[in-house]
């Protein structure tokens, strides 16, 4: 059963987001485009995100189905939002930042991913002291403070030293690479949204931090690249931090190949769908199975969504040593042969 309620009626949702929300509901209402309905595939307006970091700012990203829009079409809705939330009955509710977008892995069209509509081309969030740059289709937590409780957390687990080097896998803007940046010897980042990667590379350098590298691509592509380049000695650690899907097998195995790899701190979003890599890199080693598996340490949830039944799962898990004959002998193998 669907229940469809006013944005009045969401407590967790900001009072800024709620005005954004209304505020675009009366737009729509007197749109000449219709709403996009599922079932038929007709209409243009699909979603609406609204982003308000702490640091301030509120970000309005609009999704539309292109169906046979010309670019005109949309140049003359973009005038006509700029008109609404600008100057006429939206601008109360205060946005700083639109974009129109369109899904283009879906649709076929000639138009443009994103079309900036008014306002900053970004927003920023502050996070253990440090200031983050955020595009319009780069993921960043909604909820600051719990995100610094994570983020402290994974810092303390790594029980990184100066000598450390540490792959952010999943990295997003880098706002874990960056919170470790200054305890270790080098961070690499590994992300595949482009436009994530280059706020992470920018946000490095807002904030003066240079040991780390950012390389954009899919994970289970790259990370047996850089696991290849490192020396065998290096004192390698691993934070994973994968979307609700989890982690590409590819990606899992990689990580349990890689047996200069010591400590894995991995955070699930969704525990549900992260389980069966966790299960795989626990498993005992066999044919099918390579290197010696991880054993789960210690395991905090962290309320990222009050009022809600998620929440996000941080998990330490360290390599296991390789197993010794000892381990095989039985008990009448032990005993002293008799004279």
């Amino acid at each position: 059963m669907l229940t469809i309620v006013s944005p009045e009626q969401c407590s967790i949702v900001p009072q800024t987001a709620k005005n954004v929300a209304k505020a675009f509901q009366d737009y729509l209402r007197q749109s000449e485009m219709l709403y996009f309905d599922e079932p038929t595939h007709l209409g243009y307006w699909q979603t609406l995100t609204v982003r308000t970091p702490d640091a301030g700012g509120c970000m309005a990203v609009i999704q539309l189905h292109p169906q046979g829009l010309t670019q005109p079409e949309v140049d003359n809705e973009m005038k006509l939002l700029t008109a609404f939330f600008q100057e006429g009955a939206g601008k109360e509710c205060g946005i700083t930042s639109m974009y129109l977008t369109f899904d283009l892995a879906r649709y076929r069209t000639q138009l443009n991913a994103s079309y900036h509509v008014f306002g900053d081309t970004h927003i920023h969030e502050k996070l253990l002291g440090l200031t983050y740059r955020i595009s319009p289709g780069a993921f960043f937590q909604v909820n600051t403070l719990a995100t610094e409780r994570l983020y402290s957390t994974i810092c303390d687990w790594c029980d990184v030293t100066e000598n450390s080097v540490v792959l952010d896998i999943c990295c997003g803007t880098g706002t874990i690479a960056l919170a470790l940046a200054k305890r270790v010897k080098k961070v690499i980042g590994i992300e595949m949204c482009e436009e994530a990667v280059e706020d992470a590379r920018h946000n490095a350098e807002l904030n003066g931090i240079t040991n780390v590298e950012f390389i954009c691509g899919r994970a289970e592509h790259v990370l047996k690249n850089v696991m290849r380049g490192m020396h065998r000695s290096t004192e390698l650690i691993a934070v994973v931090d994968p979307p609700r899907a989890g982690l590409h097998p590819d990606v899992v195995q990689a990580i349990r190949k890689c047996s200069m790899l010591k400590r894995l701190v991995f955070v699930a979003c969704n525990l549900k769908q992260s389980k069966e890599n966790v299960l795989y890199l626990s498993k005992h080693p066999s044919n099918s199975v390579p290197a010696n598996g991880f054993k789960p340490i210690r395991a905090v949830p962290i309320d990222m969504f009050p009022h809600t039944p998620h929440c996000e799962v941080a998990m330490l898990l360290e390599r296991l040593p390789p197993p010794k004959l000892s381990d095989f002998e039985t008990p009448q193998s032990k005993q002293p042969a008799s004279k």
